[in-house]
């Protein structure tokens, strides 16, 4: 995320397409300014690498552009770079269209955070209903505050997973109808790995200076699970797979390119009826979102003549 994104990383509805204007942001929320400055290039900025103004920064930008009145959550747990957070949510939205759900869709964000952000900018970009789910209690706890606190009881819940090997057993009942599940799983194996990515990043941003810096803030459950990324992926697509019709679409989002290949082989033995991979940029790399449904085209049929 940086003021320097070219218009074309973004998805065509993302409003950060054209960078920043921080003299709206400032007056938005009024500690950024503290935060911004004017760099050799003439351009109003902000240190990545500092947690805190990387925070404020995307504090901003909630309450600026999405109608969000409060986003509060210990400095340790996640902090999600909102216009990378918010294409997948446009993403999701064009596959959901593309398979006849226009309206009125129920999501379930699968490892909400502290930061509740995927069901902020769901509902406020598209009004959709959300089932947030965590292992975490104390997350869950200022997630909850920050659903109250922008009045969207009604339109966001949240379940703790009560079992950290589980993602979807002990969440998902007979009788749920979910249009799409969502997630942003654990990238990293362990604690070491984790740190030493925010090293590389740090030092790509200019700080090899202060490596003990943590530009991303985040927490174990939010940066790593045992295994990795291919290991919380895999219990996913198996976990899926026992809940076929009470989801239309299941995603993630996919940071290891290499992943993708064994999660497709994995889908089409759990007989998976289609399988969608979309590329994604987020800040300097590129991810991308693997989609799948179980369900056969006349469910398909079915579930959309249902909600009509």
């Amino acid at each position: 995320m940086g003021t320097n994104k070219k218009p074309s990383e973004l998805h065509p509805n993302n409003k950060h397409n054209k960078g920043y204007d921080f003299a709206e942001l400032c007056e938005a929320f009024p500690p950024l300014k503290s935060f911004s400055y004017v760099n050799a290039y003439g351009t109003e900025t902000i240190d990545f690498a500092n947690q805190k103004a990387v925070k404020s920064l995307n504090t901003a930008l909630l309450f600026k552009d999405y109608k969000v009145k409060f986003w509060e959550f210990p400095d340790d747990n996640l902090c999600p770079p909102i216009p990378g957070r918010v294409d997948y949510i446009h993403y999701l939205n064009d596959l959901l269209k593309a398979s006849g759900i226009s309206e009125n869709a129920k999501v379930l964000d699968i490892g909400t955070g502290a930061n509740c952000i995927y069901p902020l900018l769901g509902n406020a970009e598209y009004g959709w209903q959300f089932t947030g789910t965590d292992i975490d209690a104390k997350s869950l706890g200022f997630a909850e505050l920050i659903v109250k606190k922008n009045g969207l009881e009604q339109s966001i819940k949240l379940l703790k997973q009560a079992h950290s090997t589980q993602v979807l057993k002990g969440i998902i009942t007979e009788t749920d109808e979910f249009s799409a599940a969502m997630c942003n799983p654990p990238f990293y194996g362990s604690q070491e790995e984790a740190m030493q990515a925010n090293t590389r990043k740090l030092i790509g941003l200019g700080n090899e200076n202060d490596l003990n810096l943590r530009n991303f803030g985040g927490k174990q459950q939010e940066l790593w699970y045992k295994g990795g990324e291919k290991a919380f992926l895999h219990t996913y697509l198996y976990e899926s797979s026992m809940f076929k019709t009470q989801c239309f679409w299941y995603s993630t989002l996919v940071s290891k390119k290499e992943n993708v290949e064994g999660m497709c082989d994995s889908l089409n033995k759990l007989k998976a009826t289609d399988i969608k991979i979309i590329p994604m940029h987020q800040g300097n790399k590129i991810t991308r979102i693997v989609a799948w449904t179980f369900l056969t085209e006349e469910e398909q049929k079915d579930w959309n003549s249902a909600k009509i």
